[in-house]
């Protein structure tokens, strides 16, 4: 994996995963909300805070009117035109981000979006699931020179592959998310697997997971399979109301995802052999062979006579149990106690 910067973060081997909190529409249009929002997520330990760029008129014909979301009453340009924030509000959110020395990156769903992120000298551009084939979007966000997240619900592997290779020939850094569109996203359809389709398909890219379940344990669960990058929108109190808030983390959610991705990365990898640090729990945990009863000089070991017992510190081992029957004792060995060396003819 090449390694891959938002601002003052890099990414690569030795990094735990980068856990994006979205703050997305959360804020429903409110410049104080949003504020609210991405503070609370900072003190919370988040690095990255995202934000969605809405110029409504600009992503949306007339007949988004009469487009109504499944989770929703409210057509899709109702929802949008509700919980936009206008040119000068968004700076004014990055601004105070950027004074939390935070980092601040957007989702952008116009061509207007774009150009405002670029006016903003955004570090990456995020790049939605319902932008994911729009291949002349992408050539154009491009051209400004920095990293790019791609999410990909909606895809497959083969339909992404024309935005991957537009990017890559454009030699920006590149990470993949794994996404289901479906708000909230039940279990069964979340599809992990897909990590690792995504890391075999597309091995230079980072891989990662933006997750609208309603816990954290499908982002856990997608550490573990290499993501790196975690994206899940988030809210300061799932108790108020908005499009996004039931697949959204709270302060508390936040904090676990933050601490249990940097556990399982941790966790991750390795082979299966015992470890030096073992050693000391080995020591007591195995068994050696012992005397199941008192054994005199000149006898022979049986299996009515000898026996495994712990510690696991004694000369003869498990391993070496079969191979002392029929041996003969050159002293007397005490009941309950391990067979030495020099015990035997």
């Amino acid at each position: 994996m090449k390694k891959f910067k938002i601002g003052k973060l890099t990414l690569d081997h030795n990094d735990p995963p980068f856990v994006i909190a979205e703050i997305g529409i959360n804020h429903n249009g409110n410049l104080d909300r949003a504020i609210n929002i991405a503070d609370k997520a900072i003190l919370y330990g988040a690095e990255i805070i995202k934000h969605q760029t809405h110029i409504v008129d600009e992503e949306m014909s007339e007949e988004a009117k009469k487009a109504i979301p499944g989770n929703s009453k409210l057509s899709i340009y109702e929802i949008m035109k509700n919980c936009s924030l206008s040119e000068t509000e968004e700076k004014k959110l990055m601004n105070y981000i950027k004074s939390r020395n935070k980092i601040f990156i957007s989702s952008p769903f116009s061509i207007a979006a774009a150009d405002r992120l670029g006016r903003f000298n955004v570090p990456a551009f995020k790049i939605g699931s319902g932008e994911c084939n729009n291949h002349h979007f992408i050539q154009y966000i491009c051209k400004f020179k920095k990293p790019i997240i791609l999410s990909t619900g909606m895809n497959s592997i083969n339909s992404i592959k024309k935005s991957v290779e537009i990017i890559k020939k454009n030699k920006l850094p590149l990470a993949l998310l794994h996404c289901t569109n479906i708000y909230p996203t039940p279990a069964n359809l979340v599809r992990l697997d897909c990590i690792r389709q995504l890391k075999q398909a597309y091995p230079w890219c980072v891989v990662g997971i933006s997750d609208h379940t309603v816990t954290n344990h499908t982002s856990l669960a997608a550490v573990g399979l290499g993501a790196r990058i975690i994206e899940k929108h988030f809210v300061d109190s799932k108790k108020v109301s908005g499009p996004d808030v039931s697949c959204s983390m709270d302060p508390n959610d936040l904090k676990d995802m933050i601490n249990g991705s940097k556990i399982i990365f941790d966790a991750r990898g390795g082979i299966k052999k015992p470890l030096e640090e073992e050693k000391v729990t080995i020591n007591f945990a195995f068994a050696s062979v012992c005397a199941s009863k008192e054994i005199k000089a000149g006898q022979i070991l049986t299996r009515k006579n000898i026996c495994l017992k712990r510690p696991g510190n004694g000369y003869y081992k498990i391993k070496d149990f079969t191979k002392l029957l029929g041996k003969k004792s050159k002293n007397s060995i005490k009941k309950n106690t391990q067979i030495k060396k020099k015990d035997l003819a």
